[in-house]
Formats: structure tokens, C-alpha cells, sequence
């Protein structure tokens, strides 16, 4: 590739990462580790793409094409890990949810880089990984592949990351980043085979637009508190639901409202109050198999939604949620108990009720377990 065409091609990758960070600002969260760790990954791309237009300046034996062509290609090579290292981060975090866990992995990657680091600078004068003919070319040296390897290994651990828990994501979520991961090692293989041709990068910013396409959509149905879907993905999901069932296969519906919430929030305030409401979202996660649906429903409600067709396996599941709660009480872990009231049925076909006359009916068992709870306390 010459090097008009390089540029070009590369400052139309770097317009794209702008306007995904523009838009990615407006959704992201200052002190989200995930965010930061998306901006840095977005960061860091436009510098490589700035540095790899540097690195084009060769053939020529003016001083300036040789300090940009030798600073550019050190600097590339100097950051090669850093993009996979931060990228398995990112996906090490939404794998486990554990800001603190994910926090550790960074340690061992910054070894990594630092011992590459470390390598690279004392390898220079021998060639080892690269060097420039007396024409100012860039040519590879015998160990030009060990960036290679080290960044295909570390994408190969993120993808392994998500196979090997994918029971623990959304299949949405299981696909993006799954998929991710070809886009920059097609281009690794290329630019590897074919001398001269740079694609990694511009791969690289093809997968940030996938992953942040995927970020906004979960945006717009996620609730921001819990992190489980919010109101809107739950009328748009049950509306599915009844609309696609039969008289042989049907669902369950379970609505769960958190007693004295308020006395929780008047008597250790509202942050104490959102924790408590992401505690019984978690709480809640827990009880349920992957592809079960859970969403916020508003205030202190939740809705869970599971493909079981007969009550006794119904009722299995909201013993297996009181007991979950019951044990998370015990542990005196919050200076506060959880306790709930649920309402919940198996939807009938044949009563071709719409989405919202059955969110009513369970509605209505809840607020009768409600009042059983409230009589409870009163008589006591």
C-alpha cells in the first residue's frame, strides 16, 4: 500500500472512532471500570493509527521521514500488546461482573507489557524485532513475530473467556464479543502474510463499532440501577411471549415487590436503598437459569419471566428465590433484611388474555401476598 492511501484509509478509521466516542460519552459512566477500559481501547486505536501513518515515512533520506518512520515504527511495536491486554480486560470484567477481580488481572498485564517493553528496547540495536536497511526501509527481523503471538494469544484467551462462560452472558452479549475477536486476527494474518498491507488497526476499529452498537442497544434496555432490563424490554418481551404462545408450550410469569423498602430508605438513605435494590437483582440472577428473563419493573418491583409450562415447577423456582433470601439474611452481610411478596401464574393460551391483563393478574396475587405479609407483621 502506498502512502496517500494508507492515510487516507487510516484518518477515515480515526473519523469513525471520534464518532463512536462522541456517542459513547453520552452513555458512559465516569467511574464504570468497562467504560474506562472502552475509552482507553478507543484511545489508544487513534494513536496507532496516528502512529502508523508515521511509520509510511520510508524510502526517503531527509532527517524528518526518518525520525517520523523510526519513532512511528518503535512506538507501534511498543504498543502492540496493549491493545489485547486491554481488551481482555473488558471482557474478563462483563465474563464475572467483579470490578475488584478484573482490577487484579490488569497486574499480570502490565507485566506482560513491561517485560515486551523491556525486550523491545534492549533488542534495538540487533534487529531483533525489526530494523532499516540503509534506504530507510523497515524491514522484519528474525523475532518480528513475537508481537504477533503475544497479541494472538491474548485474544485467544478473551474469546476462550466467553466460550467457556457463556452461560453467564446475554446471547446478545455472547455474540458481540465473541465475533469480535475475527475481524483483528483476519487482518493479523494478512498484514502478517502479505508484506505491506496494514489492516489490523482498521479491523480493530471495524469490532469497536460492533461492540459499541451492542453496548447502546443493552443501553436502551437495561436498567441503569440493577443492570437487569428495564420496563421497556419487559412490555416488548412479554408481548412476545404471548404472542408466540401455544397450547403446547407456555411461560411463567413471577412479579416481586421488596417489603418495607421505604423503611429501608427512610432509616439508612437512598444509597443504601439502591444497594439494596441491586442486591435482590443480583439475588434474584442467581435463582435463574441462562435465557430467563428478569427486568425492573419500577420502584421496588421486579418481573421475571421463564419458559416453565406447569405450576409445580413454577413454585420450585419461588422457593428456590425464598430460600436464596432467606440465606442472604442470615449472613448478616447489610445492616438490613430482604424480604418480598410475589404474585405469579402460569400464562393459559386459552384465555388469550394480552400481555398487560396478565401483568394485572399477577399484579393481583402480589398485592394479596402483600397483605398476608402485612397481616403477619400486625398480628405479631
Amino acid at each position: 500500500m502506498n502512502l496517500s492511501f494508507n492515510i487516507i484509509f487510516n484518518i477515515y478509521s480515526v473519523l469513525i472512532v471520534i464518532i463512536i466516542h462522541f456517542n459513547a460519552r453520552k452513555l458512559f459512566e465516569k467511574d464504570s471500570l468497562p467504560d474506562r477500559l472502552y475509552l482507553s481501547v478507543l484511545y489508544i486505536t487513534v494513536l496507532m493509527l496516528v502512529l502508523d501513518i508515521l511509520s509510511r515515512f520510508d524510502g526517503d533520506g531527509s532527517v524528518i521521514c526518518i525520525v517520523l518512520n523510526r519513532v512511528g515504527n518503535f512506538l507501534i511495536f511498543l504498543m502492540v500488546p496493549v491493545l489485547p491486554s486491554l481488551w481482555l480486560a473488558y471482557v474478563h470484567y462483563h465474563v464475572f461482573r467483579d470490578e475488584k477481580r478484573t482490577r487484579k488481572l490488569l497486574f499480570p498485564l502490565c507485566a506482560i507489557n513491561a517485560v515486551y517493553a523491556a525486550a523491545l528496547i534492549l533488542s534495538r540495536s540487533y534487529g531483533w524485532f525489526y530494523f532499516f536497511d540503509p534506504d530507510n526501509v523497515y524491514q522484519r527481523g528474525p523475532f518480528f513475530l513475537v508481537p504477533v503471538f503475544i497479541t494472538v494469544m491474548l485474544m485467544l484467551a478473551a474469546f476462550v473467556l466467553v466460550v467457556a462462560n457463556r452461560g453467564n452472558l446475554e446471547r446478545r452479549s455472547f455474540l458481540s464479543l465473541v465475533f469480535v475477536a475475527v475481524p483483528p486476527l483476519i487482518g493479523t494474518i494478512l498484514q502478517v502474510r502479505f508484506y505491506g498491507i496494514s489492516l489490523v488497526l482498521n479491523s480493530v476499529v471495524f469490532s469497536l463499532l460492533i461492540v459499541f452498537l451492542n453496548i447502546q442497544k443493552h443501553s436502551l434496555y437495561t436498567d441503569h440501577l440493577t443492570g437487569v432490563s428495564n420496563r421497556k424490554k419487559l412490555d416488548e418481551y412479554l408481548k412476545e411471549k404471548v404472542g408466540s404462545c401455544s397450547g403446547i408450550k407456555s411461560f411463567s410469569a413471577i412479579l416481586i415487590d421488596i417489603n418495607n423498602f421505604k423503611y429501608i430508605n427512610d432509616t439508612y438513605g437512598h444509597d443504601i436503598g439502591d444497594e439494596a435494590l441491586a442486591t435482590t437483582a443480583k439475588l434474584l440472577r442467581s435463582c435463574l437459569r441462562n435465557g430467563d428473563f428478569i427486568a425492573r419493573f419500577g420502584g421496588d418491583e421486579f418481573c421475571i419471566i421463564v419458559d416453565v409450562s406447569n405450576l409445580s415447577d413454577l413454585e420450585a423456582l419461588v422457593c428456590r428465590i425464598n430460600n436464596s433470601l432467606e440465606r442472604h439474611n442470615r449472613s448478616g452481610v447489610h445492616l438490613y433484611e430482604i424480604r418480598i411478596s410475589m404474585g405469579y401464574a402460569v400464562y393459559d393460551p386459552r384465555s388469550h388474555r394480552s400481555a398487560e391483563e396478565f401483568l394485572k393478574q399477577i399484579d393481583m396475587l402480589m398485592y394479596e401476598d402483600k397483605q398476608s405479609f402485612r397481616n403477619k407483621l400486625h398480628a405479631t
